[in-house]
């Protein structure tokens, strides 16, 4: 699977009820392939490629760790732990991403 193919299955599985009054950015840097951000408003999700000007989170990791975090196999909490993810910006954010997309 792509790293694009990875982020239309993210938006194909986002929970709209659980973004409901949310207006955030997630940039998604990946080391091995392109930037991707996500913009998360009032329920609705849209994938763009390339950096936005201002995101609520960035998170930085290469393709692999990407995969595992989206189809269940890696844990993003380990994966921050362990190195293979970093985030800059609001951190606390990347924890709401199990809730706003079904992952696995």
């Amino acid at each position: 699977m792509s790293v694009a193919q990875v982020f239309e299955k993210l938006e194909q599985n986002f929970n709209a009820d659980a973004a409901q009054g949310l207006d955030l950015v997630f940039q998604f840097d990946i080391e091995d392939d392109k930037t991707y951000h996500l913009v998360i408003n009032d329920g609705t999700c849209k994938m763009h490629e390339g950096a936005h000007d201002d995101p609520s989170v960035t998170l930085i990791m290469n393709s692999d760790t990407l995969k595992g975090i989206v189809s269940g196999e890696t844990d993003g909490m380990q994966a921050f732990m362990a190195g293979q993810l970093r985030a800059e910006g609001d951190m606390m954010l990347a924890t709401k991403l199990g809730e706003l997309f079904k992952m696995g």
